[in-house]
């Protein structure tokens, strides 16, 4: 029986990174993977989405030119569309099957072992690998579960990835949908809501249960986000529950009601799930180890990613924790860290980045005003909009703002920020890192930023803080926002 120092079980974004950092130690790994190495980091989920957006994005901001200058809109085929698509993944595929083969050159060939299979654990140490009718069975010191997620479905809608779609399914159509009702207004619904009425070729419903989309965000980026999906020619059903959705005539026909009693029915040519993920959890022998579960997926207690089972750690979408690329990486080299560098800090969650790619990309870190009034966090806001940052009218991209939310006192320290515009992404690394660092604001404000920069209007964010801004909020009211929030209270602050 092959022994290993560590046998990890998924070569998802979070396997792999877990497999390099033990690398990194000189220990002996072996990497499982029954499908494609990547997983949904590359295919149906996060490069791929990406690429779609990116894509749409362009054809719309090149229409937003075109177009109001009198001339027909741009184009651009599905096949011309779906060819971009696969040369994207094709190249993060590639990039990844040669790093694990030139990783298994006489270098690195006594510490990476990859396997092709589906893995099952027999007990705390040992799995066994099931690949085209042949098993073999190893032993590992240590196990990392990282098999990642699928998308949730629901159990009396029939899905069959041509009409009823998920997420796994919406890329691989052959043209573009002449309408489309996606089910679901969280993050992955409306990027796709996005995408496709970027593209200006389908039709496009949303159904949402709340009164709002994305309601765990701040009504500001809520109705900025529903504005411009409206703009677009979006449909969104608010306060609506999904009685029925079946496939009749090669077409979907879906029915709604909604509290005051009222009903309709509509019909159109594809659906798309988009209510969330579920971890891949059966068939791993999860009970032959004496592993624990959670609603969410592996029970994670207090000791970061490690389960139950002292030498058994889960790490990515697995845990039932934050379904994020980065988050996934981030654990899985954190797990890695406390088997073999015996790592005691714990890991953090607060100061965690992320980008929802829609119209305009929304970037978050920390907490935003609803969570600091549901947990009674008095708070000092402030908001710049994009139209008052050179870079971005240079750019003639002037939707959008920043807004940071500091500690109300003297001290001021940050607990999170959304920026919503061009370049948001990018924006918001400064202020995570400040956060991470606990370090004031101040040092925001005395650095000298690129001119001109969307980054500036951080820099003149902190300086209102401070009251010694370019531009006064008692002045360009409609532009700049500096305000104290308690017990859920709005206070203007007093600006020159």
């Amino acid at each position: 029986m092959d022994k290993f120092d560590l046998i990890i079980i998924g070569g998802g974004p979070a396997g792999y990174a877990a497999a390099m950092r033990a690398i990194d130690f000189g220990k002996n790994v072996c990497l499982i993977e029954k499908d494609k190495i990547g997983g949904a980091g590359v295919y149906n989920g996060a490069l791929s989405s990406k690429t779609l957006w990116e894509i749409a994005n362009r054809v719309a901001s090149i229409n937003e030119t075109i177009v109001s200058n009198g001339r027909s809109p741009y184009q651009i085929s599905w096949t011309e569309v779906k060819k971009t698509l696969d040369e994207a993944m094709f190249e993060r595929k590639f990039q990844y099957s040669c790093h694990i083969k030139l990783l298994q050159t006489e270098t690195m060939q006594k510490l990476l072992h990859y396997e092709r299979g589906n893995a099952t654990l027999l007990s705390k140490n040992e799995v066994k690998i099931l690949h085209e009718g042949e098993e073999k069975i190893i032993s590992g010191e240590n196990i990392i579960l990282a098999t990642g997620s699928r998308p949730r479905k629901v159990p009396n809608i029939l899905v069959d990835e041509k009409t009823i779609l998920t997420s796994d399914g919406i890329e691989q159509i052959d043209n573009y949908p002449k309408s489309l009702v996606i089910v679901g207004a969280g993050v992955i619904g409306c990027e796709y809501a996005t995408i496709f009425s970027n593209f200006g070729k389908t039709k496009v419903y949303i159904i949402d249960r709340q009164e709002r989309i994305l309601p765990f965000e701040d009504e500001d980026i809520s109705n900025l986000v529903a504005s411009n999906f409206r703009n677009k020619g979006v449909v969104i059903h608010s306060n609506a529950k999904l009685e029925r959705m079946e496939t009749i005539d090669g077409e979907v026909e879906y029915e709604l009601s909604y509290p005051d009693g009222k009903r309709e029915v509509i019909r159109v040519e594809k659906a798309l799930l988009s209510i969330g993920r579920i971890p891949n959890i059966e068939n791993l022998g999860l009970e032959n180890a004496g592993i624990l579960l959670s609603k969410r997926g592996i029970h994670i207690g207090d000791e970061d990613t490690r389960t139950n089972i002292p030498n058994i750690y889960a790490v990515g979408d697995v845990s039932g924790r934050i379904a994020l690329v980065n988050m996934g990486e981030i654990e899985a080299r954190h797990a890695v860290e406390k088997m073999f560098g015996n790592k005691l800090d714990t890991l953090s969650y607060e100061t965690i980045c992320t980008i929802m790619f829609l119209n305009p990309e929304v970037a978050a870190v920390g907490l935003n005003e609803q969570q600091c009034v549901e947990k009674n966090i008095p708070v000092k806001v402030v908001k710049v909009d994009y139209s008052v940052i050179s870079r971005a009218i240079a750019m003639r991209k002037t939707q959008g703002f920043f807004k940071i939310i500091v500690t109300n006192d003297k001290e001021m320290h940050i607990l999170g920020m959304r920026a919503v515009g061009e370049h948001a992404s990018s924006a918001i690394q400064a202020v995570g890192l400040l956060m991470k660092l606990n370090m004031p604001i101040e040092v925001l404000s005395e650095l000298i930023h690129p001119h001109p920069s969307i980054v500036e209007g951080i820099q003149e964010c902190v300086r209102m803080l401070l009251n010694k801004s370019i531009f006064k909020s008692s002045v360009f009211k409609d532009k700049l926002a500096c305000y104290s929030l308690v017990d859920g209270v709005k206070t203007p602050l007093e600006r020159l």
